[in-house]
């Protein structure tokens, strides 16, 4: 690892890219990633590029961690998945006290996973219980901390509202081996990112273990990655991560149409001017999606650096990007696997599973069709 140690963040990813691709397989089939990949991520300091730099993270701006999870997606998604929700997680340390922040991410392996928004935690003296089964805890084998969002039950036993009246919402984290997760991650794609289910039983929450998630007053780091906030950075991460995918499905349709040459047709498949059509189309379909979110993320980080604010219309901007770019990666990756034909149904090419992969990426709460008309209604009423 002497070797890579000075490399930064994108060209550590590229280097043990090669490495993911061989253990793609073992990590479908186990349906978790191999301990050699884990060790290399960790190794390679990729689970700490959100981490703040006051406890050895890289604290990298937004375009850096999209580059990283492009390289680890070409060669496979399921790693990328979790890498960038892992990472992600990790940003929860800028709204921690610094020994707590020490405690989860500087004792090895340091690696925190959590799931969806869902139950309450009863305020108790000296902090929380909770009772509450979670889902969706993308990368919570490899985690050494579990956390969770949950809304707060005062001690009277009247929930706790914000002053806004909407209700009050921490993020309460815990040692993993305190829940029992549960093995339910049968999907059609990402098979590998092991995303579970998980549950406590009257757990002791401390005080000091729960944070305001994205709520900018309750910052404890000035850098401006952690005014972007947890939500519009998982955003970002995972249209970066369908761009990965999308190129290198792009890219292996490319190689078969360069040596295939169909039995009943009568030019090798890079002679037939349909399929030269059909590539050079789908590459600048590509081209324009990873131009468009990259331009956006760096139109906001730019803003937000002189000033100090993730706009609302940033905000928009960004989720607007990164859903459109997740559905435009689809449309890619569907046009090369019918493209391969019938050599992309079998496990042996480098298609079907990416297809599965992209697909399943499709479906999660980043690419929901309502996001077009969260923005689509900001425009509508001129913010």
């Amino acid at each position: 690892m002497d070797a890579i140690a000075g490399l930064d963040l994108v060209e550590r990813a590229s280097a043990i890219a090669p490495m993911i691709a061989r253990e793609a397989d073992e990590i479908e089939r186990t349906r978790q990633l191999t301990p050699i990949v884990v060790n290399a991520l960790i190794e390679n300091g990729l689970y700490r590029a959100l981490l703040p730099q006051s406890l050895g993270g890289a604290e990298a701006p937004v375009e850096i961690f999209m580059q990283m999870l492009e390289e680890i997606a070409k060669a496979d998604a399921s790693t990328a998945w979790c890498l960038g929700q892992c990472s992600v997680c990790a940003m929860i340390a800028a709204w921690l006290d610094h020994g707590t922040a020490q405690q989860i991410f500087n004792t090895a392996p340091g690696i925190l996973a959590w799931g969806a928004i869902a139950h309450e935690a009863h305020a108790v003296e000296g902090g929380y219980r909770v009772t509450a089964r979670w889902d969706f805890a993308s990368g919570s084998r490899q985690a050494s901390w579990l956390g969770a969002h949950v809304r707060i039950v005062g001690a009277d036993g009247v929930p706790r509202k914000n002053a806004d009246g909407s209700p009050e919402l921490r993020t309460i984290l815990f040692p993993a081996g305190s829940a029992i997760l549960h093995d339910v991650w049968q999907a059609i794609g990402l098979a590998g990112t092991g995303t579970d289910s998980y549950e406590v039983h009257d757990l002791f929450i401390p005080e000091r273990f729960t944070a305001f998630r994205d709520v900018p007053a309750a910052l404890r780091e000035p850098g401006p990655l952690y005014r972007v906030g947890t939500g519009a950075t998982f955003s970002l991460g995972f249209a970066a991560v369908s761009l990965g995918v999308a190129r290198a499905t792009l890219d292996a349709a490319i190689a078969l149409a360069r040596g295939k040459h169909p039995s009943l047709a009568a030019r090798a498949m890079r002679d037939n001017g349909a399929v030269q059509g059909l590539i050079g189309r789908t590459e600048g379909d590509l081209r324009a999606a990873r131009a468009y979110l990259y331009a956006t993320a760096n139109a906001m980080w730019r803003d937000l650096c002189a000033t100090g604010e993730f706009s609302a219309a940033h905000r928009s901007a960004v989720r607007l990007a990164a859903t459109w770019t997740i559905h435009q990666s689809a449309r890619v990756v569907d046009t090369a696997y019918h493209m391969a034909g019938a050599t992309a149904v079998f496990r042996s090419q480098p298609f079907e599973r990416r297809f599965r992969d992209m697909h399943a990426i499709a479906q999660q709460i980043q690419a929901r069709d309502t996001h077009y008309e969260d923005v689509g209604k900001a425009i509508l009423v001129g913010h």
